[in-house]
């Protein structure tokens, strides 16, 4: 597929690419989300919810008919081929449903929002003209993903430790945006990276 001028961002969980993501936006770029797409698939009535179910078992379906998010982690973190088995559904459907985003989007360019990038990076690579990595320290990250609602250290500990390490994340990158600093830094990082982006995506005089 011919697809728009694309930046693929990632970061670990807790690093601050959702931040990163609605500056990018407020400046006029297009945002594509498969963290959102994942939940339309698995929301009530939503595409992924019969194949879920036919794979897992109604355990894991919510009485309103959307995935159990709760009953679904407690399966994962106890048995890894769940995960597999849970990917083999849902990623084609949330590659088609993101690539069809981009290619509607009305924007100078898109950045597609991709957690687990350096996890399906064959997948994901030839839609995107660049890579940004959003990064922070380990403790930060922690600290940020701890302050959310619901979330215990020990849940933050095992999805750590089950995405790619940091240095994985930082060997594709084709941009580095270091969020130790606070927001003011990271918004002048996102508004120089948007300049950037804006020159690479223009058409030749």
């Amino acid at each position: 597929m011919n697809l728009p001028y694309c930046v693929g961002l990632t970061g670990g969980v807790g690093s601050g690419k959702s931040t990163a993501a609605r500056l990018f936006a407020a400046l006029g770029a297009a945002l594509v989300d498969t963290d959102a797409i994942a939940h339309a698939l698995t929301a009530a009535a939503g595409v992924a919810m019969a194949a879920i179910a036919a794979e897992f078992g109604w355990e894991v379906v919510a009485a309103d008919g959307s995935l159990d998010r709760v009953a679904m982690r407690s399966r994962v973190f106890a048995d890894g081929s769940v995960r597999q088995r849970l990917e083999q559904i849902l990623h084609p459907l949330i590659h088609a449903e993101a690539e069809c985003q981009v290619a509607v989007a009305q924007a100078p360019y898109i950045i597609l929002i991709v957690p687990l990038l350096v996890e399906n990076l064959a997948t994901w690579r030839p839609d995107m003209a660049r890579i940004a990595v959003v990064d922070c320290d380990e403790q930060q990250q922690i600290e940020r993903t701890a302050s959310r609602p619901g979330v215990s250290l020990a849940q933050i500990r095992a999805i750590l430790a089950a995405q790619s390490p940091r240095a994985a994340r930082l060997a594709i990158a084709d941009d580095i945006i270091d969020n130790r600093a606070g927001l003011a830094e990271l918004e002048a990082q996102v508004c120089r990276l948007h300049q950037a982006y804006l020159a690479n995506c223009a058409p030749p005089k």
